[in-house]
C-alpha cells in the first residue's frame, strides 16, 4: 500500500512544477555581464554587496547565473517541503495546518522562565555540564506559571497536526545544519509551545524537524555538532525517514523523493534552457 495518494501525487507534482517554473522565471531574465577588463568591473558599484570579481573574471556569466538560481531554491526548498509536508499529512490526521498561530493567555513569569530554561541549557552545554531533559525544562516551566500576571501571548509554528485521538503534533520544520542560535531559538520556541497548552501540555509532542539527514539513512548517523550539543536531541528532533514516517508511513519519504525526481527529470531541459542558454 503506497503513503501517497494518486490524488495527492498529482497535486504535489502540479505544486512543484509551479514551484520551479517560477523560481526559473525570476532568475532567466537576470543579466550577469562578464568583464571587459580588471578595471571596468573595479570601477561597478553593487548596492547588495554582490560584487565578486575573482569569481566574476573566472566563470562564465551562465554558470553564475545557474549558481544563482541553485542559492535561491536552496534558500526557498523549506516552502517546498513544508507544503509537501501538509499535503501528505492531511491524508492521516483530521486537522492539518500550516504557518499555524497558536495563542493562550499565560503566565508572564513561566514565559520568562523559559527564556531562563534555554539559558541554563545553553550555560550547560558550553561548560561540558550535564543537560536537563526537555521534559525537566517544561516542568520547571509549568511549574512557574502564576494566575495574577496572564497576558496574551502567539507563537507560530510551521506544521500543526491534530490526531483522531486529541493529541496535538507540532513541527519546526528546519535546515538539517542549524547554528547554535537557530538550536537555542528552537528550544525555546517548543517549550512555548508547551506553556500555551498549559495543563493540555501531555497532550503535545512540539518537534524540531529535519526533512532529510545530510550524514546517512539513521539517526545514529546524524554528525553535525552545533545540533547534537544546543538540542535535547533525542527528544525533541524527528530527522528524514523518522519525521515523514510521522506524516504518511514508512514509505512517504521514499516516495516524496521520487516525485522531486520525477519533476527534476521533466524540467531539466527546460532549466537549462532557460538559465543557460537563453531561451
Amino acid at each position: 500500500m503506497v503513503a501517497i495518494s494518486n490524488i495527492n501525487r498529482s497535486k504535489i507534482k502540479r505544486y512543484l512544477e509551479k514551484f520551479i517554473d517560477e523560481l526559473v522565471n525570476e532568475y532567466k531574465g537576470r543579466e550577469i555581464v562578464k568583464p571587459d577588463s580588471a578595471s571596468e568591473y573595479l570601477s561597478r558599484r553593487s548596492s547588495q554587496g554582490e560584487l565578486k570579481p575573482f569569481q566574476a573574471s573566472l566563470i562564465p556569466p551562465k554558470l553564475i547565473r545557474i549558481n544563482q538560481f541553485e542559492r535561491g531554491l536552496s534558500t526557498r526548498l523549506g516552502n517546498s517541503i513544508e507544503e509537501c509536508a501538509r499535503i501528505i499529512a492531511q491524508d492521516y490526521y483530521p486537522t492539518v495546518h500550516r504557518g499555524y498561530d497558536i495563542t493562550a493567555q499565560v503566565s508572564i513569569t513561566a514565559f520568562a522562565e523559559a527564556e531562563r530554561q534555554k539559558e541554563q541549557y545553553e550555560s550547560a552545554a558550553k561548560g561540558g555540564q550535564a543537560k536537563p531533559s526537555f521534559e525537566e525544562m517544561i516542568t520547571a516551566m509549568l511549574n512557574a506559571r502564576r494566575s495574577d500576571d496572564l497576558e496574551e501571548k502567539q507563537v507560530r509554528a510551521d506544521l500543526y497536526i491534530q490526531t483522531d485521538d486529541g493529541r496535538e503534533l507540532i513541527f519546526e520544520i528546519k535546515s538539517p545544519k542549524p547554528n547554535k542560535g537557530q538550536c537555542l531559538e528552537i528550544l525555546q520556541r517548543l517549550l512555548r509551545f508547551h506553556l500555551l497548552r498549559g495543563d493540555n501540555s501531555a497532550q503535545v509532542q512540539a518537534y524540531y524537524a529535519m526533512p532529510y539527514n545530510p550524514y546517512g539513512s539513521t539517526k545514529a548517523d546524524y554528525k553535525w555538532s552545533q545540533a547534537l550539543n544546543y538540542l535535547p536531541f533525542e527528544e525533541t528532533v524527528v530527522i528524514g525517514q523518522n519525521f515523514w514516517s510521522i506524516l504518511g508511513g514508512e514509505t512517504t519519504y521514499e516516495e516524496l523523493l521520487e516525485i522531486y525526481l520525477e519533476v527534476g527529470h521533466d524540467k531539466s531541459k527546460s532549466m537549462l534552457d532557460s538559465l543557460a542558454f537563453g531561451f
